[in-house]
């Protein structure tokens, strides 16, 4: 059996023209108290619970994970084990986000006169504007919607989008409201590729010690060949005594010399090195160092400290060995 194409590309058309009327819906009503949730949020010293039944509960464990992730503690807590012992989880100092599309779930409703007699705040995200949570809730999101993207007006799916796209609205307004910054994003996904890029720094993966290619500025050009070839950075750095870089000699300078024919046997390290070579701080950050090879067409660069002396080398390799790129 297969699907009808025209029918099929027509059905999913409506359903997004449906989605997308209920979101700019759901703009058009947005006001204070939007504002008063936000607020309501920010003011608690504990945190959101999100609480919610069916395809709301769904929603409600990702706008849990985004706002924990986005700098509000959150956490989801199921409604029906919240009236078998979970509503323990939830202290005055919390805010509850209880989610129903009808307001009239009745694991939701049974929990919502404790909640009230323990004083915990109450933000009902619902498009039942009259229900038994709506007459709870301290703070009511309206997101209703004139109908379900279903045919048959069943199932949830304007409805959701609205939820989700709410609970996106309010997890941004709070990012912004308390500063969150890109480096506190990472700090909560440190194993994803932004957290990588915004916490791995180049002292975390560059080569160090005998690792990196180093000669004086006197080194025969056999010497200085030996070096860069042994570390297989295809590049050496030239340093004086004290470590001081002093330039740098790479594999695209070789090929220069050649093509130019010069005598290679007369030349010393000072002679053929660039002397104003590439680099970077120890403690920057790892895709620093990747923007600037991208930058100028490099492969490699020399790492330094403060006062210029030679603290190791990274190139490409050790980059995308980390999965800095």
């Amino acid at each position: 059996m297969l699907a009808n194409t025209a029918q099929t590309l027509q059905l999913a058309r409506e359903t997004l023209d449906i989605e997308a009327s209920a979101l700019l819906q759901l703009k058009a009503r947005l006001d204070d108290r939007f504002v008063n949730a936000v607020n309501m949020v920010l003011g608690v010293k504990g945190r959101v619970v999100v609480t919610g039944m069916g395809k709301s509960g769904h929603i409600g464990r990702k706008i849990a994970a985004t706002l924990a992730s986005t700098g509000t503690p959150a956490m989801f807590v199921h409604p029906g084990e919240a009236s078998h012992g979970d509503l323990g989880m939830i202290q005055t100092i919390d805010v509850v986000l209880a989610i129903s599309n009808s307001g009239e779930s009745d694991e939701l409703v049974a929990i919502l006169p404790v909640l009230k007699r323990q004083g915990v705040p109450l933000i009902a995200m619902t498009g039942g504007l009259t229900s038994s949570l709506a007459r709870h809730a301290d703070v009511l999101l309206d997101c209703s919607v004139e109908k379900e993207a279903c045919p048959l007006n069943l199932a949830p799916t304007a409805s959701t989008t609205a939820q989700l796209a709410m609970g996106d609205a309010l997890a941004v307004a709070l990012l912004d409201a308390r500063g969150f910054k890109p480096e506190d994003f990472a700090r909560s996904h440190p194993g994803g590729s932004l957290g990588r890029r915004l916490l791995t720094h180049v002292s975390d993966v560059m080569r160090k010690g005998t690792d990196v290619p180093q000669v004086g500025p006197d080194a025969e050009f056999t010497t200085l060949m030996r070096e860069m070839s042994s570390k297989g950075l295809g590049a050496t750095s030239v340093t004086d005594a004290d470590g001081h870089v002093l330039g740098v000699f790479t594999d695209g300078d070789l090929r220069r010399l050649i093509e130019k024919g010069a005598d290679l046997r007369s030349l010393k390290a000072r002679d053929v090195m660039n002397s104003q070579p590439r680099t970077i701080r120890v403690d920057a950050l790892a895709v620093e160092a990747a923007d600037i090879m991208e930058q100028y067409r490099i492969t490699s660069i020399l790492v330094i400290d403060d006062a210029g002396h030679l603290c190791g080398a990274i190139n490409t390799n050790d980059l995308m060995r980390a999965k800095v790129i």
